[in-house]
């Protein structure tokens, strides 16, 4: 194995010198506003339409990286640039963020998506801490007020579900709420605080967990019990994974080993379960009784997916030290940097199919864009860094 200072160097190099001047030459949309978000394999831009988390998620990126890692006033001018455009043209009348918009910012899609709101209160409340701004402050307070009081009915008139016939419970916003509350604790009152991480931490490891199967379920029965049905037996590895590093993050506010160690062993489970044993990487989605799966789309190796685990080893194993996680951590590696990263054109592709070959060149799109991976490489990069101070300290005393 590599010695771990080359992997923090190699992932804060790729952080600054690639993938962040990616975006910051193709992204920016200089006449209306916002950000292009659909760019081909060279950074040009194949569509115009803008998604509003895609916009929330790369205000919140470069808003970040200001408040955590140096103040650099280009990535500060950009975050500004996208709040601008959302605070303009994001929200209908009562507040609730839109799905896209036009590239002028009409509205296209309705604000069916909770996960809008999700990514814009962390967008403005990042961009609070940078510019001591109280109006973004107010923004992104309002909108988590009001995702709380949508929570048990997230997409509302927008549901296509009928009523009362196949009530599941949804994993996606529990798991988000258990990361957005630490994200946007300097905004909110320390008992809300503790009361969402209190839930959050309930919810996503009693509730969705299923001991039998030592795996988390993306839905479940109202009541927490199994749903054998399409919904109910799915399974989403990347989320799993992602979830149990945001589980790691809270356990570690609150000095709790005993969560740590369970979120562990689920990462464990969730890496055995969903790693393709023929062609390498995680399955998008897999039937938890091994039937097919629903989304036709199962078998495809996705870039959010493999950076998440990365980071999620990492943080294992700064917390424990076990020699698991650094097994997993350069298996997943060496996949992710032979296959997702474009070496000639920078950025990483999104889409592989099952063998692991380029399914589509694009650098982002609908769903992809300037978030999961300068995330997991600033997440990594720092992560390494504690862990070889960790090491370093241990060394001196001996």
């Amino acid at each position: 194995m590599k010695d771990l200072s080359s992997y923090a160097a190699l992932y804060a190099g790729s952080l600054m010198d690639d993938v962040l001047p990616f975006w910051l030459k193709n992204s920016p949309d200089k006449e209306y506003g916002g950000y292009f978000t659909c760019l081909d394999r060279e950074g040009r831009v194949f569509d115009t339409d803008k998604f509003v988390w895609l916009q929330a998620r790369q205000v919140w990126t470069f808003s970040m990286l200001w408040n955590q890692l140096e103040k650099k006033q280009e990535w500060l001018d950009c975050a500004l640039h996208g709040a601008r455009f959302l605070e303009k043209s994001g929200r209908d009348a009562k507040g609730d963020w839109y799905f896209s918009l036009t590239r002028e910012g009409k509205p296209i899609v309705q604000p069916y998506n909770i996960f809008s709101d999700c990514f814009a209160t962390m967008a403005f409340a990042q961009l609070y801490k940078a510019t001591n701004d109280k109006g973004y402050c107010d923004i992104a307070a309002d909108t988590f007020h009001r995702i709380l009081t949508r929570a048990e009915n997230p997409k509302g008139q927008y549901s296509k579900a009928f009523p009362g016939t196949r009530p599941l419970r949804s994993f996606s916003l529990p798991m988000i709420l258990s990361n957005l509350v630490l994200e946007i604790e300097h905004i909110l009152e320390p008992r809300l605080v503790e009361q969402t991480i209190a839930g959050g931490i309930s919810t996503v490891m009693d509730t969705f967990y299923q001991p039998a199967s030592g795996l988390i379920l993306e839905s479940v029965n109202p009541d927490g019990s199994f749903s054998d049905t399409f919904e109910g037996r799915l399974v989403n590895p990347g989320h799993v994974l992602e979830a149990m590093w945001f589980m790691m993050d809270l356990a570690e506010r609150r000095n709790d080993m005993a969560l740590i160690s369970k979120a562990l062993e689920i990462s464990f489970n969730a890496l055995e379960y969903g790693w393709d044993k023929e062609h390498g990487g995680i399955f998008y989605f897999l039937d938890i009784k091994g039937h097919p799966p629903q989304q036709l789309e199962w078998d495809q190796k996705l870039w959010w997916v493999h950076a998440e685990a990365i980071v999620c080893m990492l943080k294992g194993y700064r917390h424990t030290g076990d020699a698991r996680c650094l097994y997993w951590f350069e298996r997943l590696h060496d996949y992710t940097w032979e296959r997702f990263r474009d070496a000639e054109k920078g950025e990483w592709f999104g889409y592989l199919n099952r063998q692991g070959e380029v399914l589509l060149p694009l650098k982002g799109g609908k769903w992809k864009g300037c978030f999961h991976v300068p995330r997991a490489l600033y997440q990594g990069w720092k992560t390494l860094e504690l862990i070889l101070e960790k090491e370093d300290r241990s060394i001196k005393a001996y």
